[in-house]
């Protein structure tokens, strides 16, 4: 018996779609028969060889998380592929430990689940547990064209958020940003700091409460001029710039907070629950993303959208 997978061969190259046998459960897995399987940024970073978890153990099957049922049962789940040795979703059928497993809620769509996953996580967790997010508050979302960025927009008007406002920097992601529901949106399509940042507070209604950052760079430091006196502003990713030229006199002068977040840090307790709760809100149909979803056979030119950047949305293979 041989299920169909895709696998990485070589690290930086996409990867192949072939026939193998499928896994055998260790102990205290399960397998799960995969639904849907979204290509992460997280998955192509890995799978280059260049992340801080190293050079991945090949061949192996790619995907950080998956959809799938076990014993008739929607669930979500992670792996560790591609950062210890071990296969992911991307493929028919994969074995993970049973406590990781996430039952869905009744009427779950597997591919908008799989799409939202752990950015959806993130954005909830850095919102609301790390950037303690509060009803009448004004939010600032940068990067609001990406899975992250949607999901931020969304998850902080059902959180009570009074005013959202989004930065974006192509032309297609400020119109997945006004889609989701921004009230404002910036581009951010200069590096010039003070232009930014005056284009923020024309559309602000006053100071901003909290910045959600997953880019850092000239956008976080043009954000964080907004920020009222004690104002937060939560980093989590660095895909504009691994270094931000916010200035010292706007941090003393306001005593702003900055502060980190990481999925990493999420105890599977915590992961669980705030992955319920993005299922949830996504069947309430008060949450989604841009996705698309392309077949299993089709992953190698899919991959290489994602890693040139040209995806439409999250993209998510189904078998």
């Amino acid at each position: 018996m041989t299920m169909r997978a895709a696998v990485i061969e070589v690290p930086g190259r996409p990867p192949l779609v072939v026939d193998r046998g499928p896994p055998a459960p260790g102990t205290g897995e399960v397998l799960v028969e995969v639904a849907a399987a979204p290509i992460t940024p997280l998955d192509v970073l890995c799978a280059t060889g260049t992340s801080y978890f190293g050079v991945p153990q090949t061949p192996y099957v790619p995907g950080v998380q998956g959809v799938g049922t076990v014993d008739g049962r929607l669930v979500w789940f992670p792996t560790t592929a591609g950062m210890r040795p071990g296969d992911g979703s991307m493929a028919a059928v994969a074995a993970v430990p049973r406590d990781d497993v996430v039952e869905l809620p009744a009427g779950a769509d597997p591919v908008l689940v799989a799409a939202l996953g752990l950015s959806a996580v993130a954005a909830h967790m850095a919102l609301t547990w790390r950037g303690g997010l509060t009803a009448g508050e004004q939010v600032l979302v940068l990067g609001a064209g990406g899975v992250v960025g949607q999901a931020a927009v969304q998850l902080a008007r059902t959180a009570g958020a009074r005013r959202v406002i989004a930065g974006a920097r192509s032309a297609a992601a400020r119109n997945r940003a006004k889609q989701a529901g921004a009230d404002a949106v910036v581009a951010l399509d200069t590096d010039d700091v003070a232009e930014l940042a005056a284009r923020f507070e024309t559309v602000s209604d006053g100071p901003v409460d909290l910045v959600l950052d997953p880019l850092f760079g000239v956008p976080a430091a043009a954000a964080a001029r907004t920020l009222r006196p004690g104002g937060r502003l939560v980093n989590l990713g660095g895909s504009a710039a691994e270094t931000c030229p916010i200035d010292s006199s706007t941090l003393r002068s306001r005593s702003l907070r900055l502060l980190g977040y990481t999925n990493n840090e999420l105890t599977p307790e915590q992961r669980s629950a705030a992955l319920t709760t993005v299922a949830e809100q996504a069947v309430r149909g008060v949450l989604g993303v841009a996705r698309e979803i392309v077949p299993l056979t089709g992953v190698a030119a899919a991959w290489q959208r994602q890693v040139c950047g040209a995806a439409a949305g999250r993209i998510v293979l189904t078998p």
